[in-house]
């Protein structure tokens, strides 16, 4: 800091030293500090003397400013200083303009002396990869200074620059990502950087496209309010410019993406302020314009265009271009440039042209847009580029369009013109007519797009009479076009009267080319042949040599497309008179004049008419093809003998015979293709339907055997395999055994029904015991091991009801089961598609009466299964009503318990206190005599008393 204050002081003060002195203590400062501080106020110091010193500084400091950028990069602050010292060695960008005195040669010496540094700076690759890898920093102190360097390099050695950039890993994508940066003023500085990275370079436009660029750079203008944006929009879409013109990869991709529906808000203009049109929104919608004509050029190749068009059409873009083209206001350069987008936009596109015929300006009456572009285009008082404008919308109209080509011509003849109304026909006459030369070769050349490529309406054309005055009756469009041509001359029109000729000689030759009907009309106006054979012979200046040109054009169209149906101008008389009055070698070389002519390849190039001055306006775009198609033949056919005119006569119509013959075959060839086609389809069709019926067969045959496992499954679960020795019969692929189980099963429901009922019985007896027993129990004491036997017998019944109600449940969903098995299979077989099934179907059939009877009998066993479970209802009602007695009888038992255990008490009690008793009488001395004694005694007796009976009875 000090050694960069004390340089400035000194330089203050008129001490210090010579400035290339003090540019190099400062490099050497920079080479030789260890101290990052000091190295930073050396490349301060280089910054602030690099405008002023530009050579001195570039010179001895570039070395020492890139180590910089490799070595300290971990500083924003010293990397930020080192770029903006190398900007302003190579783009020397003063902070205060540039004096206006400074002359041109000055300027460009110093912009010499900035190539020379940035071919310095790029000789070693690794620089500029360097940079980019710089850019990542997000530091604005070194991003900003770090796009604007790169800027510059592109700007003086663009070429070498971009070749680095392509082959960098990711350098593409690392400048992509600065449009991505929240500080306007980078992502604006890497808008201009990558409009120059992608001028002239189609590998960089594709990967900048595939970047994503088209969605950013949309809504970038979005952002920035479209057309009324500022210079943002500008950049944006002069980047978009540079991505698509002349690029089809980039094209297809834009349209791929939608983003052509994304371009119909640009041209939604809204009532303008009573300040009118801003230069800059001006500027915008003519960039706007320009992108959509990118689209939708007829450089483009067709199929991509009509794609476009239709894209453009779909979304409402021509219809919004149609908006703006009619409304009041908007400025002539838009106007124009709008005129000529909705030109490319409906050129060659039968949907956009239908649309733009249809279209009415906002007038009272509402009058065809197409007649109020024709109005403009023969006002000599409107801007000649406006009227050039109007001229290719009129023709992108009629290009490859029989059906507009019909509805202009349709205006001028006599059954279809209407007074009340200004038609196209009505105008393109009047321009014809007019005393103004432009408008002559403006309506000339829109009425020559009217019947080119149409032989029809060439005809219809001559059907066209025209008024005239002092009573004369009306002649043909034809003849007065060529009644100009003969009185040009005497004629005084504004503007040049070979504009005027030129004009309505293309009319003629687009007329009467391959039409030989309007060259026999042409011909038979006897003054026609003498005045162009008179135009080419005579020795005129340079600039009615176009003139001959076209007059010789004319004439030999009229040998070319000749049908000899004039006697006095056939083919060899039109020749003869051509050799005698002209000369073969002198008309072959009148006609090459057209080719010749500086304005001709100009027009061939494009088919806009684009011209400097009105007087350049000598070729149309459509003609010069049709010059270069007729040039070769016409001239064959002048120099060919009547002779070779014979034989190639006889040559057509062998030709011709042999093309009928041909055709006859070609039809009869189409019809069997078509046959063979059709006959094709019909085998197709059987294949596909066989491989279906196959299909379907093979998926029942699958079917069938599934089922059959299942069924096999469920016989081995139920353990119904070994009843019966049945024969096995097929019903709907089931076998009848599977049924004989059903049959068993109920069987075996009703066996266990049966056994229900006699358990059930058991268990009334068994209650009715109960009961009984009870009740002795009430009257007298019951020994408690009967009582423990009563109670495990009641819980034995309760369990073995339980198991039984649990056995009949697991039954009747089995059976459910089996029965929806048994209706799916009887169902899953449809009635036979082919003769293979033929034999299954009669198979079928043969067991339809056996399936009704067992459907009958499973319905039976239905029923008997309902009776069967009311009957359980029932049995499970007595059973919970047994159940309920139980538990009343236990209740009733365990009272009966315990009084007998009380009266057990009891009688121990007493016979204790008996016992005591006894005790105390044999201790008085009484004599007790125990209960044995008296039993012996009581039996004694007892048997005393027998034997008195049986000797009584003795």
């Amino acid at each position: 800091m000090n050694f960069f204050r004390g340089v400035m002081g000194g330089q203050s003060a008129g001490t210090q030293p010579s400035g290339v002195e003090t540019i190099q203590k400062l490099c050497d400062r920079v080479a030789s500090s260890t101290l990052l501080e000091d190295r930073r106020d050396a490349v301060r110091a280089l910054k602030s003397l690099s405008k002023k010193y530009r050579m001195e500084v570039g010179t001895q400091a570039m070395e020492h400013l890139i180590h910089i950028l490799q070595s300290d990069q971990s500083d924003s602050e010293i990397l930020g200083y080192a770029l903006d010292t190398l900007y302003n060695i190579i783009c020397n960008e003063e902070e205060e303009e540039q004096d206006e005195s400074e002359d041109d040669g000055q300027r460009r010496q110093e912009d010499d002396v900035g190539v020379q540094f940035a071919d310095r700076f790029i000789q070693d690759q690794k620089n500029v990869t360097l940079l980019l890898s710089v850019l990542e920093e997000f530091d604005f102190h070194v991003r900003w200074p770090g796009v604007k360097l790169l800027t510059a390099l592109l700007k003086c050695q663009c070429a070498q620059v971009q070749g680095v950039v392509l082959i960098s890993p990711m350098g593409v994508s690392r400048l992509m990502d600065l449009l991505a940066d929240s500080r306007e003023v980078i992502r604006n500085d890497g808008l201009l950087l990558l409009q120059q990275l992608t001028k002239g370079n189609a590998a960089i436009q594709k990967i900048v496209a595939f970047e994503n660029a088209f969605e950013r750079l949309l809504d970038i203008i979005t952002e920035e309010g479209t057309s009324d944006g500022g210079i943002v929009v500008e950049d944006c879409l002069l980047l978009l410019l540079n991505l698509l013109k002349n690029n089809s990869s980039n094209q297809n991709f834009f349209k791929e993406g939608s983003f052509i529906q994304r371009m119909k808000q640009w041209f939604q203009l809204g009532e303008e302020s009573g300040g009118g049109w801003s230069a800059q929104k001006v500027t915008n919608l003519h960039l706007m314009l320009q992108l959509v004509r990118v689209m939708v050029s007829p450089v483009n190749s067709p199929g991509a265009t009509a794609s476009c068009q239709k894209s453009m059409f779909q979304c409402g873009l021509l219809q919004q271009l149609c908006t703006i083209l009619m409304a009041t206001g908007v400025p002539a350069d838009i106007l124009t440039e709008t005129i000529n987008t909705v030109s490319e936009v409906i050129r060659g596109s039968q949907v956009n042209q239908d649309y733009f015929a249809s279209v009415n300006a906002p007038s009272n009456p509402p009058r065809p847009a197409i007649v109020v572009l024709l109005m403009s285009m023969v006002n000599e008082r409107q801007p000649f580029v406006l009227r050039c404008a109007v001229l290719y919308c009129f023709q992108c109209f009629l290009y490859k369009n029989h059906k507009g080509q019909a509805e202009i011509v349709s205006t001028l003849l006599p059954s279809t013109i209407d007074a009340q109304s200004i038609s196209a026909g009505q105008l393109l006459c009047g321009g014809l007519f007019s005393a103004d030369s432009l408008s002559n070769w403006c309506a000339s050349v829109a009425l020559a797009h009217a019947l080119h490529d149409n032989s029809n309406q060439k005809e219809q054309l001559l059907r066209v009479q025209l008024a005239t005055s002092l009573g004369k009756p009306p002649i043909s469009l034809l003849q007065q076009c060529t009644n100009i041509l003969s009185q040009g001359d005497k004629i005084s029109r504004k503007g040049s009267k070979v504009q005027t000729r030129v004009g309505l000689l293309m009319l003629l030759c687009t007329w009467i080319s391959n039409c030989p009907i309007a060259v026999t009309h042409f011909l038979h106006n006897q003054e026609n042949v003498p005045f162009l054979t008179a135009q080419i012979s005579e020795n005129l200046g340079e600039d009615e040599n176009l003139v001959q040109g076209l007059c010789a054009l004319l004439l030999g169209i009229c040998i070319y497309y000749n049908d000899n149906s004039l006697e006095n101008y056939t083919k060899e008389k039109l020749k003869q008179l051509i050799e005698k009055r002209i000369g073969k070698e002198n008309f072959a070389e009148k006609l090459g004049f057209i080719t010749k002519h500086e304005l001709y390849s100009r027009a061939f190039q494009k088919p806009q008419p684009t011209f400097s001055t009105p007087e350049h306006m000598l070729f149309d775009h459509e003609f010069t093809k049709l010059v270069k198609e007729l040039e070769g033949v016409i001239t064959k056919a002048v120099h060919k003998s009547s002779e070779e005119d014979k034989k190639e006569e006889e040559v057509k119509k062998t030709l011709e015979q042999h093309d009928s013959i041909i055709t006859q075959y070609k039809e009869l060839i189409r019809e069997q293709d078509a046959q063979i086609t059709e006959l094709k389809e019909q085998v197709s069709a059987m294949t596909c339907q066989k491989e279906q019926m196959e299909s379907t067969i093979t998926q029942q045959l699958s079917q069938i055997q599934q089922h059959k496992d299942q069924y096999n499954i469920l016989k081995l679960k139920l353990g119904k395999d070994g009843a019966g020795s049945q024969a096995d019969v097929q019903v709907n692929g089931v076998q009848v055994e599977e049924l004989t189980a059903l049959r068993l099963e109920l069987e075996e429901l009703r066996t266990q029904h049966t056994l229900l009922q006699t358990n059930l019985t058991e268990k009334d007896n068994l209650i009715t015991s109960l009961k009984a027993e009870a009740a002795r129990s009430a009257e007298g004491p019951a020994p408690a091991s009967e009582n423990t036997e009563l109670l495990k017998e009641v819980e034995a019944l309760r369990v073995q009801v339980q198991s039984q109600q649990a056995e009949i449940s697991q039954l009747q969903s089995e059976r459910r089961e089996l029965q929806r098995r048994t209706q799916t299979v009887s169902g899953s077989v449809s009635e036979a598609e082919t003769a293979k099934l033929s034999e299954l179907e009669q198979r079928l059939s043969a067991q339809t009466a056996e399936t009704h009877r067992l459907q009958e009998d499973v319905r039976t066993h239905s029923e008997s299964r309902a009776q069967l479970e009311k009957e359980l209802a029932a049995a499970n009602s007595t059973a919970a009503i047994l159940q309920a007695e139980k538990a009343k009888l236990q209740q009733e038992v365990s009272e009966s318990k315990k009084e007998q255990d009380d009266l057990l008490v009891l009688l121990a009690d007493q016979d204790q206190k008996i016992l005591s008793l006894k005790q105390r009488l044999k201790a008085l001395g009484e004599t007790i005599e125990d209960e044995d004694d008296l039993d012996v005694r009581d039996q004694s007796d007892d048997d005393d008393d027998d034997e008195e009976e049986e000797e009584d009875d003795e």
